[in-house]
């Protein structure tokens, strides 16, 4: 997508610690009626049932112009934060280009690239008003953020940049859902708000065709990584359309789209993060007047009562969505000498973060209710990253965000990205234990013979 961008890049490079919205960017919001808004389904045949911006428009038209501009300091980084660095022992690239999907370092990852829905464009990550919720804060997303250093916020992005400095895609600045972008406001943070499943084939595309275009990125030689969290407006919206909205459709959509990557790109890594336990989301919802964003937003949710079928049905469905997801990518179907799709289940079961007294900390999510602060994509980063270099069959599960994710390295026996599915993972542990229980029988059969 070619266009102007509508802001400078400067604008959010000296600080992030309150909301990057102009007078004239929140008269926009506030009206919503522009002609400059743009259609989010980019040409699409197929547009999301849930219209992200429609939503919004409908939902803030229950808040007083007070309560719009509503200061929330605890959901933003205060001003002067920084984290301790990070070092490992090893930070080093290969000593030659890597041709094994199975022997890429963290160092090796030359573009690293992020495809989804609104939490991978980070909505409202950094808003501290309920005017700041239409603002994708892409360059602090917990995949693909670029903002300053790893200092000044925590995403995979930022991580990876500790190895390579040089890495290719990172986000760059905050973009304001429904305006014209283009690749220098966004990096390679593809995302688009509001997107299904059923729409996740044109972020595949656009991807591909960026990384063919893209000066400075040798589409053969370079190893690529792209994160991929989507299907939550799938459930999000099931009750919408039964039909469409499907485990099996989620399946189907999925798979075209990695088929396509698997097929026209090489050496990409894909880390595909499972699908979170929805139904703790209610309780975010309990507390605050900005909840109300939250049922027009995830309203097949939210909306049913604690012990209707309505509700049962969806939590159902968000296991099978879960299930299918895992017997897809645990196999070998995406898998061959310079590429690999890998499940990361690091959120499968993770609870909301709690305070002592067991209540919902809402410092983790945005004015909303329902997308994450700066402080949750940090966990959902460090998270991703330990995951990235634990084997198949010992990735580590966040059980709560109340306790915060501590930081691995790559271990020096394995310092490569796990790539190899537990399937082939399993089979090859067979075949070992197979070959040493014949070794043992030979050689018993030979002493007994001499």
């Amino acid at each position: 997508m070619k266009a102007k961008p509508y802001h400078k890049r400067e604008t959010v490079q000296s600080s992030y610690t309150r909301d990057p919205i102009s007078e004239v960017i929140q008269e926009a919001v506030v009206k919503t009626q522009s002609s400059l808004v743009y259609n989010a389904c980019y040409g699409a045949l197929i547009c999301p049932v849930g219209n992200y911006w429609k939503e919004y428009e409908e939902a803030i038209k229950h808040y007083s112009e007070e309560e719009l501009k509503q200061e929330h300091p605890g959901k933003i980084r205060p001003e002067g934060y920084k984290h301790p660095t990070f070092k490992c022992p090893d930070m080093s690239p290969s000593p030659s280009i890597p041709t094994s999907v199975e022997r890429v370092k963290a160092a090796d990852i030359k573009v690293i690239a992020a495809l989804g829905d609104s939490l991978t464009t980070a909505i409202a990550a950094n808003a501290s008003t309920f005017l700041g919720v239409p603002i994708e804060y892409r360059h602090v997303s917990f995949s693909i953020g670029g903002h300053g250093s790893y200092e000044d916020v925590i995403t995979l992005a930022n991580i990876v940049k500790l190895f390579n400095p040089d890495v290719l895609g990172p986000a760059p600045v905050w973009t304001l859902h429904n305006y014209p972008i283009t690749v220098n406001d966004t990096g390679f943070n593809l995302a688009v708000t509001g997107h299904n499943t059923v729409n996740f084939s044109i972020q595949a595309r656009d991807m591909i065709n960026t990384f063919k275009t893209y000066p400075g990125l040798n589409f053969k030689e370079d190893w690529k990584l792209v994160t991929i969290l989507i299907g939550m407006n799938d459930i999000c919206d099931y009750c919408k359309d039964r039909k469409l909205f499907t485990a099996d459709n989620f399946i189907h959509y999925l798979t075209q789209s990695l088929d396509m990557m698997m097929n026209e790109v090489p050496r990409l890594i894909v880390n595909v993060v499972q699908i979170f336990t929805m139904k703790p989301l209610r309780e975010v919802s309990k507390p605050t007047l900005g909840c109300l964003l939250q049922k027009s937003f995830c309203s097949c949710l939210v909306l049913p009562d604690e012990n209707s079928t309505e509700l049962a049905e969806l939590v159902e469905l968000n296991l099978v969505f879960q299930r299918k997801l895992e017997e897809l990518l645990n196999s070998e179907r995406f898998f061959k000498e310079d590429f690999a799709v890998v499940l990361q289940p690091f959120v499968t079961h993770a609870q909301p973060p709690r305070l002592p007294n067991g209540k919902i900390d809402l410092s983790f999510f945005t004015p909303d209710c329902f997308h994450f602060t700066i402080k949750g994509h940090e966990e959902l980063a460090k998270g991703l990253w330990n995951n990235m270099f634990q084997p198949p069959d010992a990735k580590e599960m966040i059980d709560t965000f109340s306790e915060p994710v501590t930081l691995i390295c790559p271990s020096e026996k394995h310092p490569y990205i796990y790539t190899r599915p537990n399937a082939l993972s399993s089979a090859s542990s067979l075949h070992i234990i197979w070959s040493l229980m014949t070794l043992t029988i030979l050689l018993t059969i030979w002493s007994n013979l001499h």
